[in-house]
């Protein structure tokens, strides 16, 4: 049977991770399957999120309050979303941006359009983050 799971992190310890776990709470995932980080979004060596790379098994659907929770640099956001849709076989849903379910669109329209979406979405965080640097 698939579980629903959420990730969340906060770029450090002084910032608050409420708002996205009420979030993922609120979307139906149950508090003991959401994992937390609180550390820069700079790269994908963060604990927790290898703890839950390890417990998705195909078919699972990982949550996300927004797409810049995985990460802000374009190409890693593109890697583990490659990775968790294609070698890990799960759905990504993505709170903030609907068009971003992998859960809907299993066609190609849909696909192209999620796929889209992400290049998007990726390229613009990615934006900001060498705007505030």
């Amino acid at each position: 049977m698939s579980k629903i799971y959420g990730y969340v992190r906060v770029s450090s310890n002084e910032q608050n991770e409420i708002r996205q776990v009420l979030a993922l709470r609120n979307a139906g995932v149950e508090k003991r399957n959401i994992f937390v980080d609180k550390q820069s979004g700079k790269d994908f060596e963060r604990p927790n999120y290898k703890r839950l790379l390890k417990k998705l098994k195909p078919a699972d659907l990982l949550m996300i309050q927004s797409i810049d929770r995985l990460g802000r640099n374009y190409v890693e956001v593109q890697e583990q979303w490659r990775i968790l849709t294609k070698e890990k076989h799960i759905d990504i849903a993505v709170i903030d941006m609907p068009l971003l379910d992998t859960r809907g669109g299993k066609d190609l329209l849909g696909a192209f359009i999620a796929d889209l979406v992400l290049q998007i979405l990726s390229f613009v965080a990615q934006t900001e983050r060498e705007n505030i640097r």
